[in-house]
């Protein structure tokens, strides 16, 4: 059996199992049935924007990694330059710096969370 159905040309039909119709009639409330897959649809399209512009926990991680190497190196670059340029700092102070550069270490393995 053939149906034809004429529209207006800004409207469509979509076409669902009566299973799917009964799902959106127990939940759609007080909207109509197009109102309420409109709304399901644009929540759907605004989740998909929000993911996208979050980072996983993985890649944080990694950033978070990346960062604190960078760090490290440096530190580790200026304490060397001080001390091949002879600035005469205290050894106090040089003390410290290697103190902060040892805990910034991305290298430890013990340390894998921030």
């Amino acid at each position: 059996m053939r149906r034809t159905l004429v529209l207006d040309e800004d409207d469509l039909v979509m076409v669902v199992k009566e299973d799917i119709v009964r799902q959106i009639d127990e939940n759609r409330g007080e909207m109509n049935r197009t109102e309420f897959v409109n709304y399901l649809i644009q929540c759907q399209l605004k989740d998909q924007v929000s993911q996208k512009d979050s980072v996983s926990r993985e890649e944080f991680t990694q950033f978070a990694h990346q960062m604190t190497g960078l760090l490290h190196n440096f530190l580790q670059f200026f304490i060397s330059y001080g001390m091949a340029m002879g600035q005469g700092k205290s050894s106090a102070d040089i003390q410290a710096l290697n103190q902060q550069l040892d805990s910034l270490n991305p290298f430890d393995e013990d340390n894998k969370e921030f």
